[in-house]
């Protein structure tokens, strides 16, 4: 109800700007408000944690761990933050955030912007939120992509202490030459290094921090495949399919449809499932997928699941739904198996 009286402004401003908007307010809605109660009790267990509810926040709106207590007032069952690197940098320049309202779709070529992971660290320290936090590690644009998995291991030897789960994210097309990342040998490489140091820091803490894998919807069934293999090979705990995508058929003709960046929204949902129902068949349950990509009415949200998903994450949804869209995800997952 209140967002539906907030949209017409936040949507008369700049996309980015209302974005910053919203964030500050969820900031101050956290400081001013109790610590949010649990959401609605349709538990599930997955990589070992207990989630209230399937429904969890993508990574992406809340860069810097911000408003963490502001978010869990909306319902979601997890939240997850970032994508954070190892040094503050600004992205690429502005514009670079594009609604697309006829499509409920969203352009962005952010470039992750953010204030470092020692920022990130202090938001999340002084947090009340005590619920589960997915926190989303990247690399700096500046480090050369041989060098890539220097700048994952120094965030997450970062954030594993504070972290729930750690999502490595590989499948930006914002950054130059990351999603090279996925690629056979440098996967192989990087989820190597990356299990090596979750044992490691498993050892230190006393603590098992699950690692989870985020994928692009632009992949076509050998390279899933590929993947999936990779992710067995190496005992990662979860894959998050999918980011954005470069794909723009859905939205040729559309004022900002040629934008640069990753397009995300309605149009990414049939792409996006279908990554997911591919890795459900290669992993045959093997590991768990969190789905995010198209949400946009609970019934997306359904279908994730039966594609075979145990989790589904929201993002551009909330940009044309508000909260709603959580609530009505919470209640159309409550009763799937899984």
């Amino acid at each position: 109800m209140l967002y539906d009286i907030a949209r017409p402004l936040l949507f008369s401003l700049d996309p980015e700007d209302a974005h910053e908007l919203a964030l500050h307010a969820l900031h101050y809605a956290g400081k001013l408000l109790p610590p949010a109660k649990p959401a609605p009790a349709t538990p599930v267990e997955v990589m070992g944690l207990t989630f209230p509810n399937r429904i969890g926040l993508a990574a992406g709106l809340d860069k810097n761990g911000e408003a963490i207590d502001g978010l869990a007032h909306m319902g979601f069952g997890f939240i997850e933050i970032g994508t954070i690197t190892p040094r503050a940098q600004p992205g690429n320049p502005r514009p670079r955030m594009f609604r697309l309202p006829e499509a409920r779709a969203i352009i962005n070529r952010m470039g992750f912007n953010n204030h470092g992971v020692d920022v990130l660290i202090a938001h999340v320290r002084a947090a009340k939120y005590r619920g589960i936090l997915g926190i989303n590690i990247g690399k700096n644009f500046d480090t050369p992509i041989e060098r890539a998995a220097d700048d994952y291991l120094a965030c997450l030897d970062k954030v594993y202490p504070l972290a729930s789960y750690v999502t490595v994210n590989i499948s930006s097309p914002n950054t130059k030459n990351l999603r090279q990342l996925q690629g056979e040998s440098e996967l192989d490489d990087l989820l190597g290094r990356l299990k090596a140091a979750q044992t490691r820091l498993a050892d230190t803490y006393g603590r098992y921090v699950p690692l989870t894998l985020k994928i692009a919807p632009d992949l076509d069934e050998p390279q899933v495949i590929n993947i999936a293999d990779a992710l067995r090979r190496h005992r990662i705990d979860g894959v998050i399919a999918t980011n954005t995508t470069i794909a723009r058929d859905k939205v040729q003709g559309l004022r900002h449809g040629n934008e640069q960046g990753g397009l995300s929204g309605a149009p990414v949902l049939e792409a996006s499932t279908t990554v997911v129902r591919q890795l459900a068949q290669a992993l045959g349950g093997e590991l768990p997928i969190i789905a995010a990509g198209g949400v946009l009415e609970g019934a997306d949200a359904r279908a994730k699941l039966q594609a075979g998903a145990v989790l589904v994450q929201l993002y551009s949804g909330l940009i044309y739904r508000g909260p709603a869209l959580v609530r009505e995800c919470v209640r159309a997952t409550a009763d799937q198996p899984g």
